[in-house]
């Protein structure tokens, strides 16, 4: 890991050979200090019983699964969650040994055998699924039980058991030998939303769900229902568990929610400038010349583009940061590269570096407005980060 102090020497250029992790063309930085303050915040509004799970499934949302897993753990969070098999064996091999929960269905032999070795924890969301695994737990004689979360649909419409038949599912599952239900869960679609309409909806199902299963005398361990979202929304969402995602890595999931809690962007994408030109009005820039010289301008190519998780379709709509200032890039973005003005920079030399998202100076450019000007959402374009980028732990 690289300290602040560091990173100001490299940024100045002073310590390039020093630190081979910057001698990339371009990587991401990951702030471990922004990711336990957003742990800390979260965790201050549970109460003690509740426990924070930090989701970290696909590659914990790009910022590196391993780092940010341990980072979390050390912070406060006491369980991971995780969208497939290879994902919580990765953590595993790494030595992490707090609880992981598999997000996703899992019915394959393969797949069974890896949770009991790895001792992960399964999501069960049908009848059917519950069998294979009991059948298939027994065939291998396996001695100790699974613990499996069983997962209800109140109105995702994605995974899980229609809410109305919870307790004879739960009842299955309990009757089933080598599995041990550990916790009823659901997941909410639109806790994102200003009307809370839906969600209460959802909510309100789930705890009949409850109430169907308390009735038939199974005493359930753990319950969790919220995301980031509900966790942000509304306290009576918040159970015994929360499961948060964007919101450790430093983003609100809408716009009325940034202001519940003080949370900090955790990662930032940067890249080297290799090549600064002059070039004569008339002149396109890159191909299709989209972009057109009206001017005579100076422009600098950025060693990074869309192969790298930057959308092509920002093109000629992006900014970048530069000696803390805000430059239009211009042409369209390259599978390897992007052109920059920087006419009004004109010291500007090869090996600055360039910050795509993050912040210099008093300048930020977020997930959010990446999003915003393509109308998408945060979570995809911080999950869009390819791996050829180096992902640099800074403290």
């Amino acid at each position: 890991m690289l300290s602040r102090d560091q990173m100001t020497g490299i940024a100045s250029n002073q310590q390039c050979d020093t630190y081979a992790w910057f001698s990339q063309r371009a990587w991401v930085e990951i702030d471990l200090e922004a990711l336990s303050h957003n742990v800390k915040q979260l965790k201050q509004l549970l109460l003690p019983r509740t426990q924070l799970m930090a989701v970290v499934k696909a590659d914990a949302y790009g910022h590196g699964a391993v780092t940010v897993a341990q980072t979390a753990l050390q912070s406060g969070a006491s369980w991971l969650g995780v969208a497939t098999v290879p994902e919580g064996i990765q953590l595993r091999e790494a030595g992490i040994q707090a609880p992981i929960l598999i997000l996703g269905a899992t019915q394959t032999p393969e797949q069974i055998h890896a949770i009991a070795h790895w001792k992960l924890q399964p999501t069960l969301c049908s009848p059917k699924q519950a069998l294979i695994f009991s059948n298939i737990l027994e065939a291998i004689n396996y001695a100790s039980p699974v613990s499996v979360h069983i997962k209800l649909d109140t109105g995702m419409s994605r995974l899980g058991t229609n809410w109305q038949a919870a307790a004879e599912f739960v009842q299955l599952v309990e009757r089933l030998p080598h599995l041990t239900i550990a916790s009823v869960y659901s997941h909410l679609a639109t806790a994102d939303s200003p009307d809370p309409a839906i969600m209460a909806e959802q909510h309100s199902r789930f705890k009949t769900a409850i109430a169907q299963i308390q009735k038939i005398g199974i005493k359930i361990p753990s319950l969790h229902l919220a995301n980031t979202a509900a966790t942000l929304a509304d306290s009576q969402l918040h159970y015994d568990m929360v499961r948060v995602g964007l919101g450790v890595y430093g983003l609100a999931p809408a716009p009325h929610l940034q202001h519940k809690i003080n949370l900090k962007p955790v990662l930032q994408v940067k890249a080297r400038v290799t090549q600064v030109k002059t070039i004569a009005a008339g002149t396109g820039v890159s191909y299709g010349h989209q972009f057109v010289a009206d001017r005579e301008m100076r422009i600098a190519v950025v060693a990074i583009g869309y192969a790298d998780g930057v959308p092509r379709n920002l093109s000629n709509k992006m900014q970048v940061l530069l000696r803390g200032q805000r430059v239009p890039q211009i042409g369209a973005i390259t599978m390897d590269q992007l052109m920059i003005d920087i006419s009004q920079l004109p010291e500007i030399q090869e090996g600055e570096i360039v910050t795509l998202l993050g912040d210099q100076g008093k300048e930020q450019i977020t997930a959010d407005d990446w999003a915003a000007q393509l109308n998408t959402i945060s979570w995809e374009i911080l999950c869009g980060f390819k791996h050829r980028l180096p992902r640099v732990g800074v403290i």
